[in-house]
């Protein structure tokens, strides 16, 4: 559901940016690590947490160099298949990395 809803979907915005941009360079690889354990928030609904580790510059594959850990965090709930990214103290929808106005 995270690569569906928010890795593929962010990996082509930044394949969009130009080589010549001043923003940060988009990562070159992504991997997401989900929590197994179900949480219940205050309306009783379930949910599972998930970070997302990313890795910048020309490092060979199979390397553990380079990946910063919780680049990305969030939630995703069982039921619906919301995803959310933390942003602060605050939950947003995914859609809010993509640049959409949520």
């Amino acid at each position: 559901m995270v690569q569906r809803v928010l890795i593929r979907p962010l990996a082509a915005k930044e394949d969009d940016q130009s080589r010549f941009s001043r923003a940060r360079l988009p990562a070159q690889e992504r991997r997401v690590r989900v929590d197994g354990e179900t949480h219940v928030d205050a309306s009783g609904k379930e949910y599972l947490t998930f970070a997302v580790d990313a890795r910048h510059g020309l490092l060979p594959a199979n390397s553990d160099e380079g990946w910063r850990r919780d680049a990305i965090t969030g939630c995703v709930y069982v039921d619906g298949g919301d995803v959310f990214v933390k942003s602060g103290d605050k939950y947003r929808p995914a859609a809010f990395l993509l640049g959409k106005n949520v």
